[in-house]
């Protein structure tokens, strides 16, 4: 804890929270109490579902829906904030108690400039009054957020931001009154683990320099860690352990903790195994071999880029890239967003044609093959994206997602596809009860298995698999990384991973390719990448990893 204080800031007491429907009330907070003194950071951790969202959402009294507190208390500086009106908590809200939500771009309206809506914080919060002071002050803290030629900045809009300028942003409004506290929810979940790094230290000196307590919302015991002085664990709406963060790492008590402490990447010693023995691949030397499923040999692409007018002038996104996938092993492309990761996998998809250079695919160059050839090479290659909601067809339900593949590439009959159908629900250990629901039904973790049973229909030789553990929790996360690995052993997939996440790649990965602006900069095994990285670069991205510098001994968690 920071400071002497020993009068907490914030204090919660046997906080009840219920949410009403149709059918009745039904509680999802079951009284839960702690403090943040002044100064300190607190972080909560859960997976989704555990309350620590709603928890934070009733301190600025900001419970979604029909949600609403039933008892407890929450007071902020002695104050009891369950008992104020709406005009009252309105000047709380901002002044008293700053906000950076997860997502900028739902949390940032589109059609107003950045400064517009700073300006909008200001004047609300009372900060400035009149017309040039209120653009003084906004300006200034676009500034304190870190934002290069702010003045110039105020009259960009949102979708003219990188995704770390939004979080910037953000997270000058929320600190734009100096509050006492500030509630930051998975303020960085969305980022590059540089650009998280960057914010969270700026947010950081920002709350130092203000004297500010931090509310932390995350599900990564291993941010958590690194960023607070108590970590408070969440399940099923309760608090089911709290204590010095260094203390809950080395030495949790409750088995949610210890799962969450196993299952966060950024705190796993070694990869995830599968139903095999390891296969030993320590170094270059052990993959020489071992013939590659996925060749690809100087790939590169070029774009034309408009700059007004009929003027436009080249981009490179993929310069000279070239590797192999070994059969039945995993190739890691990492890099931060930009670097071209994804450029390459739409590549070798077809999705996209390279400038030049080749893909192999058992030796087959895939600049050479014919469209109908195209398409009958893509039964053996399949992807996996990011978000399994926005790649799931909505009106369709699950047995009939499974199955489109099948219907595409007229394999069997119907009888035969709700049979595969019934075999791939099995095998990505889904119940088959599942096949005649839809994916608003379901969560992440079973959507995202639903997107691997789908890409497994026509029986693939390789997986591209574009960010697909990213936006998942820790523990489902941990689920999905370890079915992956047991479909690789048992059906000798190949797969290429595509990931910002080098953590991930630590449990998941054989082979490591490192990207940065189009190029790679490094390659090898992963063992060689993570003890023994050549490039500046590669050392930043280890450097950026949550956790990883935490020296654990002994404990759960292990150590990078």
């Amino acid at each position: 804890m920071s400071g002497i204080a020993t009068t907490p800031l914030l204090s919660i007491r046997d906080l009840k929270i219920a949410f009403d429907s149709q059918s009745g009330s039904r509680e999802v907070i079951h009284g839960v109490s702690f403090d943040i003194f002044p100064g300190e950071t607190v972080a909560i951790v859960g997976e989704s579902g555990s309350g620590k969202s709603t928890t934070a959402s009733a301190v600025i009294n900001l419970l979604p829906g029909t949600g609403h507190v039933t008892a407890g208390s929450i007071t902020l500086d002695g104050m009891e904030l369950t008992d104020l009106t709406s005009s009252d908590m309105e000047r709380v809200r901002g002044r008293d108690i700053g906000y950076v939500p997860q997502d900028p771009m739902s949390n940032l309206n589109p059609v107003w400039s950045i400064g517009f809506q700073v300006k909008e914080a200001v004047r609300a919060n009372g900060i400035a009054t009149g017309k040039k002071d209120i653009e003084a002050r906004a300006i200034e803290v676009l500034k304190q957020a870190g934002l290069a030629d702010a003045d110039k900045r105020m009259h960009q809009y949102p979708h003219q931001f990188s995704g770390g300028m939004r979080q910037r942003a953000l997270i000058g409004i929320g600190l734009a009154a100096d509050p006492k506290l500030l509630i930051a929810d998975e303020p960085t979940s969305a980022l590059d683990v540089t650009v998280q790094r960057v914010i969270l230290d700026h947010m950081a000196g920002l709350t130092r320099e203000k004297g500010t307590s931090v509310l932390l919302i995350t599900h990564d015991l291993g941010l958590a860690a690194e960023r607070a002085e108590r970590i408070i664990v969440m399940k099923d709406g309760e608090i089911v352990e709290a204590g010095p963060s260094r203390l809950i790492l080395e030495n949790p008590v409750h088995p949610y903790t210890r799962r969450l402490v196993a299952a966060a990447p950024s705190l796993a010693s070694q990869r995830i195994q599968a139903k095999v023995e390891d296969r030993g691949i320590e170094t270059m030397d052990d993959v020489a071999g071992i013939p590659p499923t996925l060749r690809v040999r100087d790939l590169t692409k070029d774009y034309k880029i408009r700059m007004g007018g009929f003027r436009s002038e080249p981009f490179r996104a993929v310069d000279a890239v070239s590797f192999d996938i070994p059969r039945g092993r995993t190739m890691a492309l990492v890099g931060e967003s930009g670097s071209g990761k994804s450029t390459v996998a739409r590549m070798v998809l077809a999705l996209e044609s390279p400038t030049s250079g080749s893909i192999e695919v058992d030796g087959k160059d895939i600049a050479s093959l014919g469209r109908s050839d195209v398409f009958a090479l893509r039964r053996r290659m399949q992807p996996v994206f990011q978000d399994p909601y926005g790649s799931i067809d909505p009106l369709r339900n699950i047995g009939n997602t499974i199955a489109e593949p099948l219907n595409i590439h007229k394999v069997g009959d119907k009888a035969s596809r709700r049979a595969r159908v019934r075999e791939l629900l099995d095998q990505v250990s889904l119940p088959q009860a599942l096949a005649s629901r839809y994916a608003n039904e379901l969560s992440g973790g079973q959507r995202q298995r639903v997107a691997i049973a789908r890409a497994l229909a026509l029986k693939p030789d390789i997986l591209i698999l574009d960010e697909a553990v990213s936006a998942l929790d820790v523990l489902v996360q941990d689920q999905v990384l370890q079915l992956l690995a047991e479909l690789q052993s048992e059906l000798n997939l190949t797969y290429l991973f595509i990931t910002h996440d080098l953590a991930v790649v630590r449990v998941a990965a054989d082979l490591v390719c490192v990207m940065e602006r189009g190029r790679v900069v490094e390659k090898g095994t992963v063992d060689e990448i993570f003890a023994n990285p050549s490039q500046e670069y590669t050392r930043r991205l280890l450097d950026a990893i949550p956790g990883a510098s935490i020296p654990l001994g002994g404990g759960a968690g292990g150590g990078l």
